[in-house]
């Protein structure tokens, strides 16, 4: 099951890790590249992103006709989002046990920041009662993903004539 790991920090406006010494960002830094290694290694990582600072944010929604409509920033708030990590996973301790490793990412003096990791579970889609027309039809197989790649492997391979499938970077279950 995939899981959104959200890492919350500071309020907006401070100057958190820019106001660190040099070897603590680098620490910082080093800690969060050896996670998302360890993590794409054991085919848990589906994705990772840390986000601007919300001075760089715009909050957006339509106007007439469709227009996007922007708002300023919002250095008000609490706290705000600084990066995520989406991760398939078997259970949901094992996406808290990721979280909690997030957490204590090293601060100043190398001391575990324990920030806030928000932990939730991806949809994979809205829930069948709620949809007004099928997205399959009832008679459709169900095509799981490993089928579905080793199918257009089979195309790929007769298009390209070769034998074997490429190593794929997705984890078998």
């Amino acid at each position: 099951m995939k899981y959104i790991l959200m890492m919350n920090t500071m309020k907006a406006g401070s100057n958190g890790l820019a106001s660190w010494p040099k070897e603590d960002i680098q620490s910082h830094i080093a800690f969060m590249i050896d996670l998302n290694k360890t993590l794409r290694a054991s085919g848990e990582l589906v994705s990772a992103e840390g986000l601007s600072f919300p001075d760089q944010a715009k909050l957006v929604r339509a106007g007439k006709n469709g227009e996007p409509i922007t708002d300023g920033v919002f250095p008000e708030s609490k706290e705000f989002l600084a990066g995520y990590w989406i991760v398939d996973v078997e259970t949901p301790e094992r996406a808290y046990q990721i979280a909690a490793k997030a957490s204590a990412a090293p601060g100043i003096g190398g001391a575990p920041l324990n920030m806030p990791i928000e932990v939730r579970s991806v949809m994979s889609g809205p829930p069948p009662d709620l949809v007004s027309r099928p997205l399959l039809s009832k008679s459709a197989p169900k095509i799981c993903c490993a089928n579905l790649r080793r199918r257009c492997w089979a195309r790929l391979s007769a298009v390209f004539a070769t034998s074997a499938p490429p190593k794929m970077p997705f984890r078998r279950r």
